[in-house]
């Protein structure tokens, strides 16, 4: 799916362009995501898991989103750079197509300038464009107090959680919180 570019005046002034990302910024992207990885402990990855991803599977990675008829990508650039992504992910078959799943990163360096804010807004957008899509769900790790805060700003309610979801390297045990918004 495409996101046609849009741009956005963030709290400092400065203009910030959401749209879906290129084939050519494939390298981009993939820089974006392991420094953001290296920045907290509350994505999935560690900067290091990303080493065997090459440019040419970033992408076919990005070519397939761009192709998918079920995921909506969202980069945002700030003067020709990446600095935050998301996605949401509408889910298919009789039994979940009332689902969809979104997903949200910032370089930390853009924290608090308006982006998640920007981001989700478009997200539940995209969402509330689909009458099929009756539950927005996401997934958050114990201690990411600002992504929380976030979410319930949207409206989203825990719904669950698992225990001892993530370990971290110096072997601290964490909960992944389930939330959901209703439609």
């Amino acid at each position: 799916m495409i996101f046609e570019e849009k741009q956005i005046t963030l709290k400092d002034g400065r203009t910030a362009i959401f749209k879906t990302p290129r084939i050519e910024d494939a390298n981009k992207m993939l820089d974006y995501i392991k420094k953001a990885c290296g920045e907290t402990d509350f994505l999935v990855r560690y900067p290091e898991e990303w080493d065997g991803v090459t440019v040419e599977s970033e992408e076919k990675w990005v070519k397939n989103l761009r192709d998918s008829k079920s995921t909506l990508a969202i980069a945002c650039y700030i003067d020709s750079e990446i600095v935050g992504n998301c996605e949401i992910d509408f889910k298919g078959g009789i039994k979940t197509s009332h689902r969809a799943t979104v997903a949200i990163a910032i370089l930390k360096e853009y924290w608090n300038l308006g982006i998640g804010s920007a981001m989700f807004a478009e997200l539940i957008a995209a969402a509330s464009a689909k009458p099929e899509i009756t539950i927005v769900e996401l997934e958050f790790v114990e201690g990411n107090d600002r992504a929380r805060a976030l979410y319930e700003k949207y409206g989203f309610k825990v719904v669950g959680e698992r225990p001892n979801a993530f370990r971290l390297k110096d072997g601290r045990l964490l909960k992944e919180y389930f939330m959901q918004k209703q439609l």
